[in-house]
């Protein structure tokens, strides 16, 4: 049977797709416009030409979703060839850094023909994807949110830095006061009792007392008006309702997340790792997929860029850290280890590397290394975590 390979090269409208035989000669090659109509044209069309086809993809999701899906449901073999890869492989082509979407995809069908380790796209869940989805949508509300309260944070300091200064602006109670009262004079205006009920209103707060006699001693301490604090005070204000906004809808998604955990095969064992929790356990279902794509803890603590690259030239041999790798999975690893410290286990493991000379964040990221090794054991063992485990945790 032969072997017929197929580059597609994922762009919003219209996708590219060349499909080449076992000795790279051209079969087909053509715009895809990306309607079920036109895919299902081309899945019919690779049929007809018979052999065993393989079908290299640029792009996972997204504007690659809905064609993903269609040639996976044909049942062809889909594989997922690197953006990286098919830039390196187009240059070493006839015409060097010329790029066009039929050069990519080309380039993509000779990935495929050529190399045997790219990995094969797994269809995901139902579960998984909604997951991903909820996952991607808590991310950009948090890099908002960080963004919004900064930006909140430098127009306060710019008319009331006392008033910044007292307030964690990261809470409720704080940021329901700055939706009514910002300046040293609304301040002082509306007295303590005022500033209570206002307070009050948003329901239960703790400590609400102490931080309307906070934010009066500010007052009293500045008498001087800044130039353009009124207009200042209204964006303020507007800065604080959108942050009590977005606060009430990362705890919806929250709660959204713990429900769709429950239904998750894996999600209790990956919870069972010490400060796995519910936002960190949801990040890494998002990020990691199905882990049967990783043979092994070393594969999975490659692709999160832990894995030491080796460097070698004539005699020269040495072992650098990853300038590449899955970011957001070694953040969450990372994160989790942090968390983690405060366990015997893992303080014991931090400690001794330290020890052997390595610096505070070198410690963590071995930590979190071997973290990776232990969240292996339990999904491989299908057994929760426990004690006795050999690796550190």
């Amino acid at each position: 049977m032969r072997r017929i390979s197929v580059g597609i090269d994922i762009a919003k409208d219209i996708h590219w797709a060349c499909a080449t035989d076992a000795d790279g000669a051209v079969l087909l090659d053509r715009r895809l416009d990306n309607t079920p109509e036109a895919i299902a044209a081309l899945a019919g069309d690779l049929a007809a030409l018979g052999g065993e086809i393989r079908i290299g993809l640029d792009v996972l999701g997204g504007i690659a979703g809905l064609l993903e899906a269609m040639l996976a449901d044909r049942g062809f073999q889909l594989v997922h060839v690197p953006g990286l890869a098919v830039n390196r492989a187009r240059q070493g082509m006839v015409g060097g850094e010329n790029k066009s979407d039929p050069r990519d995809a080309r380039a993509i069908a000779e990935q495929v023909r050529t190399r045997a380790d790219l990995r094969p796209i797994e269809p995901a869940t139902e579960l998984d994807l909604e997951i991903r989805l909820l996952v991607g949508r808590r991310r950009d509300l948090v890099a908002g949110q960080t963004q919004r309260i900064s930006r909140l944070r430098d127009l306060l300091a710019g008319i009331f830095p006392g008033l910044e200064r007292g307030l964690d602006l990261t809470t409720k109670g704080p940021l329901h006061l700055l939706t009514k009262f910002v300046t040293p004079g609304e301040l002082r205006a509306a007295g303590r009792k005022r500033l209570v009920r206002h307070l009050q209103a948003a329901g239960s707060l703790p400590n609400i007392e102490s931080l309307a006699d906070r934010a009066l001693a500010a007052a009293a301490e500045q008498t001087i008006a800044v130039p353009a604090e009124r207009m200042t005070a209204r964006l303020i204000r507007e800065l604080a309702s959108e942050a009590l906004a977005t606060r009430t809808r990362l705890l919806e998604l929250d709660r959204e997340l713990e429900a769709l955990l429950q239904r998750h095969p894996d999600a209790a064992l990956i919870r069972s790792l010490p400060d796995m929790g519910a936002v960190l356990t949801t990040e890494f279902i998002a990020e990691a997929g199905n882990l049967s794509r990783f043979r092994s803890a070393d594969a999975l603590a490659s692709a999160a860029g832990m894995a030491p690259v080796l460097r070698q030239s004539g005699r020269a041999r040495f072992l650098r850290r990853p300038a590449g790798g899955n970011k957001s999975l070694k953040r969450i690893f990372y994160q989790s280890a942090f968390c983690s410290l405060g366990h015997d286990d893992s303080r014991a493991f931090y400690s001794r590397k330290r020890r052997e000379g390595k610096q505070h964040h070198q410690a963590v990221i071995a930590l979190a290394r071997r973290r990776v090794d232990v969240l292996w054991a339990i999904l491989h063992s299908r057994k929760p975590f426990q004690t006795a485990f050999k690796t550190a945790a």
